[in-house]
């Protein structure tokens, strides 16, 4: 075909473009087709959110309680009654921990506030504007949790609509919860009989790869959110600063959003010492915060923390932000799993090119390298 287009061509006349401009808009044309084919897929999730948040939910859930599952099973369990156990202890765990620290957050949520304010007026007599600017946030905070409150208390409709919302999509991910552990085999059996080709295994080994990111991402960070969480509350009880529980529990949820999470919780908590004991206390509470995010970088995250979900801090908050542009909070909280499951995925796919490439290349690489059989040939095996 080349052959006949240089035949063709007159002779002496050079191509329309050269073979570097041909090929940077060959990938240019790939790429804004893979940016095409992402951004339908958000808006598609955006404008089914009703439907995709508990699917998300749900996967989560799966994640973080699968290893109990697969023990229940392993235990000759039957695997409708593994699977219902398990939402139950999927429901006391989370219930139990969401009572808690809603209980906190709530019991202290107006001493937290005043202190930021009292926090905000110390450091606007020393700082000027950016204490200033500390108060104004702290002020509206008040205003939006009071706006919030008044229009719940006197529009119940759209109360009881967000309310029912809420339900019946908790009532959803449990639901699917269920599903997910008890029919995980069916769903790989359908993903190997729909894969066109012998695409098959890559593909389960695709999804596969991606859910145990999900999963030591799961896991991992509740271990962490829970130590660091415990850290803290007993580094602020010993300093003596009030509210310990609630901050305890705010850097409890925080984890799950990391670095940002981490960094605005140790903030607030540092601003309530500093109301409620001066800047010797704040010193005090950032050097326990310090201390807490050293332990966690340097222990807790090599120690507990998968590896399939170790990512560069940069992609983790590139993809926070995209993920608050998209979802607000929820898409905070989802979007390092996600990316973590994308990551695996991605990866499963490079081994396997890269495996393939090896054994294609195998026979010739034995021709042309060294004798297999000869003793100092480097990387030979003795026999």
């Amino acid at each position: 075909m080349q052959n006949d287009l240089k035949r063709d061509r007159p002779r002496g006349e050079a191509p329309l473009l050269p073979i570097a401009a041909r090929r940077t808009a060959a990938w240019c044309a790939v790429v804004l087709l893979v940016a095409g084919v992402i951004a339908v897929g958000v808006w598609l999730c955006v404008e089914l959110s009703a439907a995709v948040t508990p699917v998300l939910l749900a996967l989560l859930g799966s994640a973080l309680l699968g290893p109990v599952y697969r023990r229940m099973v392993a235990m000759k369990l039957n695997r409708s009654l593994a699977a219902g156990l398990t939402c139950a202890v999927l429901v006391i765990v989370v219930g139990g921990a969401g009572y808690v620290v809603v209980s906190a957050l709530v019991d202290t949520g107006d001493q937290i506030i005043a202190s930021l304010k009292e926090a905000a007026k110390q450091l606007s007599r020393h700082f000027g504007a950016a204490g200033t600017s500390l108060d104004d946030l702290a002020t509206n905070a008040k205003s939006l949790i009071g706006k919030f409150g008044t229009t719940a208390a006197t529009g119940l409709l759209a109360g009881v609509s967000v309310v029912g919302q809420f339900v019946a999509a908790a009532v959803l991910a449990l639901l699917l919860t269920f599903f997910f552990l008890r029919d995980s085999g069916k769903a790989l059996a359908a993903l190997r009989d729909w894969a066109p080709g012998d695409s098959a295994p890559q593909l389960e080994g695709m999804a596969r790869r991606g859910f145990q990111a999900v999963e030591g991402f799961m896991r991992g960070t509740t271990l962490i959110a829970l130590i660091d969480a415990t850290c803290i509350t007993v580094g602020l009880l010993v300093l003596g600063v009030p509210n310990a529980f609630g901050l305890g529990a705010l850097v409890f949820v925080g984890a799950y959003i990391p670095y940002l999470g981490a960094f605005i919780s140790g903030a607030v908590a540092i601003l309530v010492a500093l109301a409620e004991g001066g800047f010797v206390k704040a010193l005090w509470a950032l050097g326990v915060v310090l201390a807490v995010q050293v332990l966690e970088g340097h222990v807790l995250q090599p120690m507990i923390q998968s590896r399939t979900v170790q990512m560069h801090p940069a992609v983790v908050m590139l993809a926070i932000t995209a993920g608050a542009g998209v979802a607000g909070i929820l898409g905070m909280l989802l979007a390092v799993p996600l990316t973590a499951a994308a990551f695996g995925a991605l990866h499963e796919l490079r081994r396997h090119y890269v495996s393939s490439a090896t054994d294609s290349s195998g026979p010739d690489a034995t021709d042309s390298g060294p004798d297999a059989t000869d003793p100092e040939a480097p990387g030979s095996a003795p026999a």
